[in-house]
């Protein structure tokens, strides 16, 4: 009877281990490590979604890991699974850089987007400090070759953020053997996601020490006649920037499509950079000419901010 009750408690243990990480989902091929998906996270700031955490080979519960959150994180490691058959190679790029030593050992939380990127991902402050008017007109207006509104809903980035630091982020550093400290938390996306990611270490400077923002939709939208937006992400860059001495910063742009338009208003923010103190040892803004806005450029390149940001020197 003794033996038969403490199998029991074996078992349930057993089952409570296993329900605080899921197994890699079907269907997702990786070239190194393994991913952990949390179906439907609940939150009570935003609605739920996937999360999905990529663990290095020989992850290890003894050893501690930085943390790396990234956006869009449906599309980061397999492009058998992505609307448009690219990914940023997240899983090749982590793994190798660990392996030579790099940057230091890194678990990577993907947050997948929603119906509501646009109204999760643009910055609250800079919306609400848009004239009225304008904020009505965003939010009613049609998207990028005529699709419906860019706006699902009301801007509530402030509570996206809000999930990221409240929510998922305490239940990463008790499910998994991380770094908890600002010093090793990190946030990363492109586009919109670049724009949350700077976002992200204004509003929250105690928590993020590094963010790499590829391809920051500056504009905002898709047009930039008589577009306020991109001036008022420059106020808000340079009034909240964080201290450059324990912070890192990175941004890049192409050329082409949709990052054509970027070079104008990221001379702006490099200015902003310059006067807030930063250099090159915690900033960098790199162009690439010939380059064009999809996950198949970023990943060409995202061994770069990986370095700066990661990087065990």
């Amino acid at each position: 009877m003794i033996k038969f009750s403490v199998l029991c408690v074996l078992c349930v243990l057993m089952m409570l281990s296993c329900s605080q990480r899921n197994v890699a989902p079907e269907g997702l091929s990786l070239a190194s490590g393994k991913v952990e998906r949390v179906e439907d996270f609940n939150s009570k700031f935003i609605p739920a979604r996937n999360v999905d955490v990529w663990l290095p080979e020989e992850y290890s519960d003894t050893r501690q890991y930085a943390v790396l959150y990234m956006h869009d994180g449906q599309m980061l490691f397999d492009s058998t699974t992505t609307w448009n058959k690219q990914d940023w190679g997240v899983d090749e790029t982590m793994a190798k850089l660990i392996e030579t030593g790099e940057i230091r050992e890194t678990i990577v939380v993907g947050i997948w987007n929603t119906e509501f990127r646009h109204s999760e991902y643009f910055p609250q402050e800079p919306f609400e400090n848009l004239p009225e008017t304008y904020q009505d007109s965003l939010l009613s207006s049609g998207g990028e070759n005529g699709a419906s509104s860019l706006f699902k809903r009301e801007v509530y980035s402030d509570n996206y953020l809000r999930f990221l630091v409240e929510e998922l982020k305490p239940f990463i550093d008790s499910t998994y053997s991380t770094h908890p400290g600002m010093e090793n938390t990190f946030v990363a996306g492109s586009s919109m996601g670049g724009l949350i990611s700077m976002y992200a270490i204004c509003e929250y400077p105690d928590v993020f020490s590094g963010a790499a923002c590829l391809s920051t939709h500056w504009v905002g939208i898709f047009d930039t006649l008589n577009n306020p937006i991109p001036l008022l992400f420059s106020d808000y860059l340079e009034k909240h920037l964080p201290d450059p001495g324990n912070h890192k910063i990175y941004f890049d742009y192409g050329t082409e499509t949709l990052d054509a338009l970027y070079e104008p208003y990221q001379i702006m923010a490099d200015s902003i950079m310059t006067k807030g103190g930063y250099n090159a040892s915690n900033w960098k803004t790199l162009k690439f000419d010939g380059e064009d806005h999809s996950e198949r450029a970023w990943n060409k390149r995202l061994d770069i901010p990986l370095e700066f940001l990661l990087g065990k020197k």
